[in-house]
């Protein structure tokens, strides 16, 4: 039983580059300086069908395929307003397929302006593969829908406002959980941690850049809106975050950053060398991928814990089994937290709570969680 769950914790953290469409080749080019790596860009006007080119960063030869192929897709209704779009374009550029990601961005209606209706601008973003932007795909709606305020058809601040916003795009959008794993090395672990556990993280001495890193490394990670809750259950796991832990604080004024508070596991820590490994690499989707493995195992712990609990109500055998996975997965403070907060309403599972708390408080002095 646990040599199979053991086995499909391995094949999660070994995360094939293959399983976000990297060959040799492109993997070659992530391990060489991150400014080599080509991301591309192109912002069009729609009005009536046609498009008019506003902003592009592609070769001269290559943005009228774009442009061809965005017109198609508008034709066939393949763009919706505000919903991004990903596909795998092939253009006259260096890496001639890459990821595209395209969004229709519709002009506001008025009645002063009954000809807008259905009017808009198509943002494009181009690079990396079509699965690894998939990855990132909340991360991409969120920055182009950044530029709604923004833009107008006479497009007068195209060069003040809207093109450093595009040029930033993969900056801003990809590379922030690469780097807030460079920034923390092997305490990514601690960072781990708090996410799944609810705990507060304050990063100090450091700059609003890499605070919102933080915190959107620390969104990506959680599992909040992953796994049923219901308002009582959140609201505990809250609760939990706030008044039974000290928040987990990171301060950047020194380098390396030190940390304050730091709790991790078995479970954490086994990670860690596989985001470092892609770290090294250069490969953001890559990190993503990784981290979308971490939180599914986590996620197939805690139902796993569920069904023991369930189990445990009835058979003194099946309580036994449940401490043996606790003990096996190297996650059991997690697992338990979130198991209390669920069951909360439920006398008897969190009498079989308090007997594993007791346990694994007993025999594992820690190490085991």
């Amino acid at each position: 039983m646990f040599t199979s769950q053991t086995s499909s914790f391995q094949e999660s953290i070994d995360v094939d580059e293959r399983d976000v469409d990297f060959d040799n080749e492109e993997i070659a080019g992530y391990s060489q300086k991150i400014q080599q790596i080509n991301s591309y860009y192109a912002i069009y006007y729609y009005q009536n069908t046609s498009l008019t080119l506003l902003d592009a960063s592609l070769p001269p030869e290559a943005e009228p395929e774009l442009r061809s192929y965005i017109s198609r897709r508008l034709s066939k209704g393949a763009l919706l307003g505000g919903m991004g779009n990903i596909a795998t374009v092939e253009l006259s550029i260096p890496e001639q397929a890459v990821g595209c990601y395209c969004c229709l961005l519709e002009q506001e209606k008025s009645p002063e302006q009954p000809e807008a209706d259905g009017n808009g601008w198509v943002v494009c973003l181009l690079g990396g593969s079509e699965k690894g932007l998939n990855l990132f795909r909340i991360e991409l709606d969120k920055y182009v829908q950044g530029l709604q305020g923004c833009l107008t058809p006479e497009m007068q601040n195209l060069e003040t406002e809207v093109r450093p916003h595009l040029i930033r795009w993969y900056e801003e959008s990809v590379m922030h959980i690469h780097r807030v794993v460079l920034l923390l090395q092997a305490n990514v672990g601690y960072l781990l941690h708090a996410a799944l556990s609810h705990k507060l993280v304050e990063v100090t001495g450091a700059d609003e850049k890499t605070k919102a890193d933080v915190a959107r490394f620390i969104k990506a990670a959680s599992l909040q809106g992953l796994v049923q809750e219901d308002t009582t259950t959140a609201s505990l796991c809250k609760a939990i975050s706030e008044d039974c832990h000290t928040s987990l604080i990171i301060d950047c004024s020194t380098g390396p950053p030190t940390l304050t508070n730091g709790v991790s596991n078995r479970f954490c820590d086994d990670w860690i060398q596989a985001f470092l490994n892609a770290a090294e690499r250069f490969n953001p989707f890559l990190l993503r991928q990784i981290l979308e493995n971490f939180k599914l195992k986590a996620i197939q712990d805690m139902n796993n814990l569920k069904r023991f609990i369930r189990q445990a109500e009835m058979s003194h055998y099946a309580l036994f089994r449940c401490c043996l996975f606790l003990q096996s997965c190297g996650n059991g403070d997690v697992l338990l937290q979130n198991a209390r907060a669920e069951h909360s309403s439920l006398p008897e599972a969190c009498g079989i709570i308090n007997v594993l708390e007791e346990f694994l408080g007993e025999h594992a002095q820690g190490a085991l969680y």
